[in-house]
Formats: structure tokens, C-alpha cells, sequence
């Protein structure tokens, strides 16, 4: 695939999806099994061309705020799983509320509370609610959750206290590799909590978890399956081996096919957002996800800020200037910019 074609017959065939062509099952095992440097970076120039068509040079942006890293699950490849003998916290409301001062002072476009599956706000969920409307009062823009399952009383609750986007991620559709993945969990009930959401009138992201795959008809399950919640947002990120945790010994290659499948991705859902999250390999990786066709920066973290990231490695590079002013001085260099919030408030329907 792309094998004979100059940037002519990538342009035609970037307009062809854009118009509404589909890949087949052939064309995407295609792509994922190449290696060839110039077939991925022909795949890379699609992406882009077909984001670009729909969004231009322009750029979302939001700040991440991982309030709590008590988790009563098991998951096998999270360093916060609930068996793992580390170190957490749990911020106070009033340590959430200096925090949004400072990231009211930032151009994001949206605040994402993180949290795992902690019983002291999912047994009493009034106390995620406080927490949402706390952020609402001192930033005043869109929220995202990521508070694992929870149940429509609570989703209403959220979004009656100003919480707008939900990201709850399946990290595949292959069902056993799921269970050995998100172990003891509620396949299903994942989709459901995100299909309520979306039915309560969020916004949903849904994500899957790539170098964790038996197969390759394994990550097609999943690329497929992304469309199950018609999320708003699809994800992509590579497993990293955490410490204390059953895949703590796993060999992984690098970030190479989170990057093809960014790509892929763009092809499948054209008109999606997508991350490039500065999570696993900081700026520089962010701008190769952005080339590949991303179009969201996420996990942006204040220059100031000690909280953790979604993937806990090296502290010596955890930051790698995450902050706002980093990222958008790097955007500058790659002919992009930040979108206007209005841009990103009508993507909401807001």
C-alpha cells in the first residue's frame, strides 16, 4: 500500500477518505506489518493531510491533574494497580483548588481529572462531584473525567456539577486479552458506562494499549472497535513495563507502532480527536505524534507541578518541559498553534 504513489496519488487518496472510503481489513494489516521507512512516512503524510482538511494547523491543548492514585483494581500493566506496594496520594479540595489557580493562568482548553478506581470517591461519589465543581469555579472551562466505571447516577451528577468530556478507555476489544489485561473486570460494563455518558450528552474518548498484542488480527479487533461508543476521541498509547505489576518483565520494541496506528487511526475516524500525549516520551515524542496525525496535546503538566503522570518512569525525565509555554513554543516550530477556545467549546456543541 502507497508502495507506487507520489504526493499526487497521496493527495487523491487522502481526499478519497476524506469523501468517505473506508480501509479494509487488508489495507490495515498492510500497514501495520510494514517496516519500510518510506511506506510509514508516506502513511504519516496521509494522516496529516486528512487532519489538516478538517482541522488546519490548529492544535487542543489540556492541562492534567492526577488527584488521586489509590485504585481498587488489578490491572496488569497499571503501576497503580492496587497490589503494588508504592507510595500515593490523594489531594485535599484545597490542593486541587492552587492547583487550578495556577492552570487558570494557562491557555488549555480543558482540565482532565484523573483518578483510579478510588473507593474514597466511588463509595461516595458526592466527593468526585465537590471536586468537579471546584475546578468549574476556579478555571471556568470544559472538564474531563477519567474516573474508571461508574454508574449513570454518578455521570449525571458529574455533569450537573460541570464535567463535559469522559475518557474511559476499553485498551482492547480482543476479549482475552482483555481479561488478562483489566483483570476481573466488566468487559461490558465499560461500554455501558461510556455509552450512558455519551447518551447523557458527553463527550467520550476511548483508547486502546498497543505492545501488549498477541497479534496483529488482535490490534484490528480493536482499531474496529474504537467505533463501538462513536467516541469523540480515540487513543493510542504504548505499553511501558511498570514495576510491581504482572508485565513488569515484558520486552517491548519502542513507540514506532503507536505512531503507524495514530496514522491508521486517522484514516478510520477521520474527523476524530486524537492525542499526542507528552506521557511517554515528553515534547519530542509529542511532536512525532503530531506528525503522524494527532491533533490534541494531552497531559500537559505545570512547570512547577510534583504530581504524576499516567505512566510513572525515570523522575529524572518525568517532565520534559510539559508545561504550556513549551509546548506551544515547539508547536511554533512545526507551523502549528493553539486553537481558540470558541474552536474547541463548539467541537463540545457548548
Amino acid at each position: 500500500m502507497f508502495e507506487n504513489m507520489d504526493n499526487k496519488d497521496l493527495d487523491s487518496y487522502a481526499d478519497q477518505i476524506i469523501a468517505g472510503s473506508q480501509l479494509s481489513d487488508d489495507d490495515i494489516r498492510s500497514l501495520l506489518e510494514t517496516e519500510s521507512p518510506e511506506i510509514i512516512d508516506k502513511l504519516h503524510y496521509v494522516a496529516r493531510r486528512i487532519r489538516d482538511h478538517f482541522f488546519g494547523n490548529k492544535v487542543f491543548m489540556y492541562s492534567f491533574v492526577y488527584f488521586s492514585t489509590y485504585c481498587k483494581n488489578k490491572c496488569a500493566f497499571c503501576y497503580y494497580r492496587n497490589s503494588n506496594d508504592i507510595e500515593r496520594y490523594r489531594l485535599s479540595n484545597e490542593d486541587i483548588r492552587q492547583i487550578c489557580k495556577v492552570i487558570k493562568t494557562e491557555d488549555v482548553h480543558m482540565v482532565d481529572l484523573t483518578m483510579g478506581e478510588d473507593p474514597y470517591f466511588h463509595d461516595k461519589p458526592e466527593r468526585l462531584a465537590e471536586v468537579v465543581k471546584i475546578v468549574k469555579e476556579e478555571v471556568g472551562k470544559p472538564i474531563m473525567v477519567s474516573p474508571g466505571v461508574v454508574d449513570e447516577n454518578t455521570l449525571k451528577m458529574l455533569k450537573d456539577n460541570g464535567a463535559n468530556f469522559l475518557a474511559l478507555y476499553q485498551e482492547t476489544y480482543d476479549m482475552e486479552l482483555y481479561k488478562q489485561l483489566r483483570v476481573d473486570q466488566s468487559f461490558e460494563g465499560r461500554i455501558n458506562s461510556r455509552n450512558h455518558a455519551k447518551q447523557m450528552g458527553y463527550s467520550v474518548e476511548d483508547g486502546m494499549l498497543t505492545e501488549v498484542e498477541p497479534d496483529m488480527e488482535s490490534t484490528i479487533i480493536s482499531l474496529r472497535g474504537l467505533a463501538t461508543s462513536n467516541p469523540d476521541m480515540v487513543r493510542v498509547m504504548t505499553f511501558l513495563p511498570q514495576q510491581g505489576t504482572p508485565l513488569e518483565g515484558k520486552e517491548i520494541r519502542d513507540c514506532a507502532s503507536e505512531l503507524k496506528i495514530i496514522s491508521i487511526l486517522r484514516l478510520l475516524y477521520p474527523e476524530k480527536l486524537i492525542p499526542a500525549s507528552l506521557d511517554l516520551e515528553g515534547i519530542d515524542g509529542m511532536v512525532h505524534r503530531l506528525n503522524a496525525g494527532a491533533n490534541v496535546v494531552t497531559s500537559i503538566i505545570s512547570s512547577n507541578s510534583s504530581l504524576e503522570g499516567v505512566v510513572n518512569y525515570d523522575r529524572e525525565h518525568a517532565e520534559r518541559d510539559r508545561d504550556v509555554k513549551s509546548v506551544v513554543a515547539r508547536l511554533k516550530t512545526m507551523g502549528m498553534e493553539p486553537a481558540e477556545q470558541s474552536e474547541f467549546e463548539k467541537l463540545l456543541g457548548r
